[in-house]
């Protein structure tokens, strides 16, 4: 028997190399002989690149950068040969942050902006840009001041490039921009397919998480609708209506039009990458997870992706996880799901000792078989 084992990070708990690692280890436990391969996967969320680093040969690059509210850390980003690989969370990140200092109406994608403003000074003309886990609800406008681009409002003041301040938009002024992004190639790969603003847009989805009150949320909403109506003003393309504009606080819209960005679907991302397919189509099992299943995971995650490839390939397909909402694995066609909450006895040491969890659920997997 041929197992595959293709999952996502388990958030704040482990990476998706060390969830294959831990799975690994049970399901060979009482039988070293039996064929077990990893396919660690990621969506273009916080982790992705970790996860890239395991398949292609990239460059770290580390410079000071400014992180969402404008302090100065060290970051990373990758090169291979004239392509970088930038994640927003290694600079615009909300783990960067203590949880009191949490408020997207006050931080910045400055520092995103920062990392591929060097990556292109240093010959990069293929920048893929991985959102996800960011701290931020500025439509992008960090970024984009970072490149050359500037914010004034009706009295003519120089804005500051954060989420409160999107509202006060009344002028963009592009004579400073250094680049010339029709030269350029800029990929931006996301988990999401939110709007810019609404309802399903990024401020009322994400904002909440991101420390963000009702009213701020609120206002943070008009802000993007600003965003939106001033771009059209200046010449720039309408981003309202783009499934998954408001990714990263609106940083994948603003992307759009600032950087003449394309937007691409993470997990297609990865498995291209990874050539998934061609591994589900020869495995007998396959076995997938991330940290928790639920009314998510069906919206251009991980395991949905890993999901319907198995049931392309009539493949019977096994998730571990965290925690799961009820239900959820019939919609997902999975023959059935093992909680670590099953094991643990609490959600902190379900987190604690997720390895040793895992390690058990491989071992029951296999026994089941």
């Amino acid at each position: 028997m041929k197992i595959l084992i293709a999952p996502d990070k388990f958030k704040d708990s482990l990476s998706a190399i060390e969830v294959c690692n831990a799975l690994t280890r049970g399901l060979k436990k009482n039988n070293p002989s039996i064929n077990v391969l990893s396919c660690p996967m990621a969506d273009g969320g916080d982790g992705s690149l970790k996860t890239l680093n395991h398949y292609l040969n990239l460059k770290p690059q580390e410079l000071k950068v400014n992180d969402p509210l404008f302090n100065t850390i060290k970051s990373t980003y990758y090169l291979s040969q004239n392509t970088a690989y930038i994640e927003m969370s290694l600079a615009s990140g909300l783990v960067l942050l203590d949880e009191e200092d949490r408020n997207c109406m006050f931080t910045s994608s400055f520092g995103t902006g920062e990392l591929i403003n060097d990556a292109i000074k240093k010959g990069a003309t293929n920048i893929n840009l991985y959102l996800g886990g960011s701290a931020t609800n500025d439509g992008g406008i960090g970024i984009a001041s970072a490149l050359g681009f500037k914010f004034y409002d009706v009295s003519n003041n120089l804005l500051s490039p954060i989420g409160e301040n999107l509202i006060l938009i009344d002028r963009i002024d592009m004579s400073e921009v250094q680049f010339n992004f029709q030269e350029l190639k800029v990929k931006v790969v996301t988990d999401v397919n939110n709007l810019l603003y609404g309802k399903n847009g990024a401020a009322y989805i994400y904002g909440a998480q991101k420390g963000a009150s009702l009213i701020e949320i609120e206002s943070l909403d008009k802000g993007l609708i600003n965003l939106e109506s001033k771009l059209i003003e200046h010449g720039f393309k309408s981003i309202a209506k783009i499934p998954g504009a408001g990714a990263a606080g609106g940083a994948a819209g603003g992307a759009v039009a600032f950087l003449k960005a394309k937007l691409v679907s993470g997990i297609e991302e990865f498995i291209e990458i990874t050539q998934l397919e061609s591994l589900i189509r020869d495995s007998d099992l396959v076995i997938t997870g991330e940290g928790k299943l639920d009314s998510q995971t069906q919206k251009g995650k991980v395991v949905s992706g890993v999901c319907n490839l198995s049931k392309k390939y009539n493949k019977p397909i096994i998730a571990v996880c965290g925690d799961s909402d009820m239900g959820i694995y019939k919609s997902l066609g999975l023959k059935k799901v093992y909680n670590i909450l099953d094991k643990a006895n609490s959600i902190s040491n379900s987190f604690k000792k997720a390895d040793k969890y895992l390690t058990d659920i491989g071992k029951d997997i296999l026994n089941s078989l």
